[in-house]
């Protein structure tokens, strides 16, 4: 806007009115738009196992991903769409992502400019985002997408099998297969639409709400209604065989089972029925609207993960391991830690699962397994005294023994201090209390002091946060 010069003296309190008007109500031209304050994004939360893991100056609520992927050729067509509240003023902001090739990217319908470097997105919006303001960003992208190898040495990420592929995502993988703020710390909604080509079955987390076939094509449209962290989400493309029934609890039930794999998992519908019941009772009500498992076929894989509602294995489960992975349905997916050295809030909790299962299934007592793990017989007691459960002294080693076998023992100590009454109590509790969040390891310490009336401080100063192992069981 320009302003016509008038022949007389302008007032200098004048001038800071005009002044003022040229450079926006905010007072200062600040960002795009002119948003007060407005500023890059963080690229990072701070979580110093990952530090270029998540994104600062926003919070995911929605992610809309519309995918078309042909196994022949491994190749990927994405579109996603994030919907999300700014946490401050922005004038930039990041995504994870890696490989792939970005096509097209908007913010709130408006062309945003997109830089890459390494596996961060950062799209530069036309206009500066307000604190507070919720907003919509589109990628589009395509290729094939990449293999993470973790710093473990395991891989994840897009994965390939002998009829389609699967991508999995704990801890950094999913940003194979689409661009997000990929750090547990946000947790938001899933609705996902696969097309594959006809013959193959798509498989996702939450309900199918479509399966439609059109020409030589097949898309499923699956939705979470339920938040879930990003390294939870999957889809699994292939050649399965779909079973579908209720838990007793009446839960809708999906089980994909890779035909190759049929013979050895006849059994695994009845299972997931019989564990989602026994833990409801133990841990409290299941926390998400259906259940269910992604059993594949592809060898040599070497681990299991917990996806939200349908848990992923790789071959046939046995009992055990499904007892394991559907317990994180309550310790991980439902309660999913702030931070990634807080693992053992995951696998503690979900190996405890196991011993108590055995106890009450005719086998070994918490008190024998315990012993067990303390004197070094038990087939998983391996290494559980390398470091504290509550301090991974690194990314290779967040998933080692000690954040399982030791986190267990953590928790039987604390049932063996405060009795059973108060600890089912604490984890029943501990679920209710942080449905669908996020908590740490400060919170549920808190919270065993709390109902037990206890000052735990030398229990977990000794086998949560100690480094050595203990003089005595």
């Amino acid at each position: 806007m320009s302003l016509r010069r008038r022949p007389r003296v302008v007032s200098t309190a004048l001038l800071l009115v005009l002044s003022a008007a040229c450079t926006g109500a905010s007072g200062g031209q600040d960002g795009p738009d002119r948003v007060r304050g407005a500023k890059p994004g963080a690229a990072g939360v701070g979580d110093k196992l990952f530090p270029k893991m998540g994104n600062g100056g926003y919070d995911v609520t929605d992610y809309r991903l519309t995918l078309d992927y042909t196994p022949d050729s491994n190749r990927l067509k994405g579109t996603a769409r994030i919907t999300a509240r700014a946490t401050s003023a922005l004038s930039s902001f990041h995504l994870d992502f890696a490989g792939l090739h970005v096509r097209k990217a908007t913010v709130n319908g408006r062309t945003a400019e997109a830089e890459r470097q390494g596996t961060e997105l950062k799209l530069t919006p036309a206009a500066a985002l307000p604190k507070g303001r919720a907003f919509t960003a589109t990628v589009v992208y395509d290729g094939k997408p990449k293999t993470i190898k973790d710093p473990d040495g395991s891989e994840e990420g897009w994965i390939e099998t002998d009829d389609g592929a699967v991508g999995l995502g704990e801890p950094t993988g999913s940003m194979a297969w689409f661009p997000g703020n990929h750090h547990p710390s946000d947790k938001a909604r899933y609705d996902i639409t696969v097309t594959v080509p006809k013959g193959l079955t798509a498989v996702s987390g939450g309900e199918l709400k479509q399966r439609k076939t059109h020409g030589r094509h097949t898309t499923f449209r699956w939705s979470s209604a339920e938040p879930m962290a990003s390294y939870l989400a999957t889809v699994a493309v292939g050649d399965f065989d779909v079973h579908t029934t209720t838990t007793d609890g009446e839960l809708p039930q999906y089980v994909a089972v890779d035909p190759d794999e049929a013979g050895d998992s006849t059994k695994v519908p009845d299972q997931i029925t019989k564990v989602i019941d026994w833990e409801s009772r133990t841990f409290g009500r299941y926390p998400f609207s259906s259940t269910g498992a992604i059993v594949d076929h592809l060898p040599g894989l070497g681990y299991a993960l917990e996806t939200q509602t349908k848990p992923y294995f790789a071959d046939a489960p046995d009992e055990m391991l499904l007892v394991h992975e559907l317990a994180h349905q309550w310790f991980g997916n439902a309660v999913t830690p702030r931070l990634w050295k807080d693992m053992w809030l995951n696998e503690g909790f979900a190996t405890y699962a196991e011993w108590l299962w055995e106890e009450d299934h005719g086998g070994r007592t918490t008190d024998r397994t315990f012993r067990n793990f303390y004197d070094g017989t038990d087939d998983e007691s391996g290494g559980i005294w390398d470091f504290a459960p509550a301090a991974p002294p690194s990314a290779a080693r967040v998933s080692d023994a000690p954040v399982y076998g030791r986190g267990a023992m953590v928790l039987h100590k604390l049932r063996r201090a405060v009795g059973d009454k108060d600890f089912f109590t604490i984890l029943r509790t501990w679920v209710k209390d942080h449905r669908h969040g996020n908590a740490t390891t400060k919170q549920f310490i808190a919270l065993s002091e709390r109902i037990s009336g206890k000052d735990l401080t030398k229990l977990y100063d000794v086998w949560l946060f100690g480094k050595d192992k203990p003089a005595k069981p």
